[in-house]
């Protein structure tokens, strides 16, 4: 398998054992590895957002981990605009790029380019939020392919985040979704990427997240917490929604027992991995998918 000319992308729900993975692949074919999570780019954010341990970089360099402050704002725009700039000094140093990460979007702006669709008023985005609340999930979706006939057979009635992002912007633009990616193009051919999905089996995932989330609690989550908060950062900025942050305050304003703050960043975390499977589905269809289990299989056959 020819590595040589391609940029490798992996992508698999949280827990699942991407870090590693890459670290694993990158040694073999000489690569260097790319962050591709938007929570792991906030240099506060290191034990919560599970970011590589420091002897993965010791071994391999890693590129776009911990280097913004959780004050200020990241678009996917901005992380593609670095990452563009990242694989080209790395394919510079005839080295081979690895995109590692659980953020969708990153991945869908690197291969098929980045829409660009005017801001949405949050007034308007926090409105039909409220309606897909109200409707539930199919009801929505019926109102969704109303308003938006080029959604059917695209989006999962499941996918909470893209059916509201289809209604958002078909209510506000006037055009469809699927009109503005079709203006839409990568910088990249598709025989640029290779790219590798890893599915690991769900009951096996929930265990794996439970243990983790016991790890980052008795690994200093607690104090990481504790120093966030005093940054004063503002609720609707990004880094904030990460998965433990309110738990955790809950906690330390006792309000909550330890246990049920491992419990609910447990059930959080599941759902989030639930989400970012669904987004495959949808999304990564061209991918190939690699059990968990075969993983050592496909690099002694590298």
């Amino acid at each position: 398998m020819d590595f040589k000319s391609k940029i490798v992308l992996i992508y698999g729900p949280t827990a699942s054992g991407k870090s590693i993975f890459s670290v694993r692949l990158a040694k073999k074919i000489n690569g260097e590895i790319i962050n591709a999570d938007s929570m792991q780019i906030y240099k506060d954010l290191k034990i919560l957002s599970a970011r590589p341990l420091k002897k993965n970089y010791q071994k391999i360099k890693h590129h776009l981990y911990g280097f913004i402050s959780a004050k200020k704002n990241f678009s996917s725009g901005d992380w593609l605009k670095l990452t563009k700039k990242k694989i080209f000094d790395i394919r510079k140093r005839k080295k081979i790029p690895i995109l590692v990460g659980g953020t969708g979007l990153y991945f869908k702006a690197l291969t098929d380019g980045l829409v660009n669709i005017p801001n949405i008023p949050i007034k308007h985005r926090k409105q039909i939020r409220l309606l897909y609340k109200k409707l539930g999930s199919k009801k929505f979706y019926s109102k969704l392919i109303k308003l938006d006939p080029l959604v059917r057979g695209k989006i999962n009635p499941s996918d909470q985040q893209r059916a509201i992002r289809a209604y958002e912007i078909k209510l506000f633009t006037k055009r469809s979704m699927y009109e503005w990616f079709k203006n839409t193009k990568s910088d990249y051919e598709k025989d640029d990427f290779y790219k590798i999905y890893i599915h690991f089996p769900r009951d096996r995932l929930i265990k794996r997240i439970h243990t983790r989330t016991i790890d980052m609690i008795n690994g200093g989550a607690i104090i990481e917490v504790k120093k966030f908060l005093k940054l004063k950062i503002q609720s609707s900025k990004t880094a904030y929604k990460a998965i433990g942050i309110q738990e955790i305050k809950e906690f330390l304003n006792k309000k909550i027992e330890i246990s049920e703050v491992i419990e609910r960043i447990s059930i959080k975390t599941r759902q989030y991995a639930k989400r970012q499977v669904t987004w495959a589905k949808g999304n990564m269809l061209d991918w190939n998918k690699i059990n968990s289990d075969a993983l050592n299989k496909f690099l002694k056959k590298i």
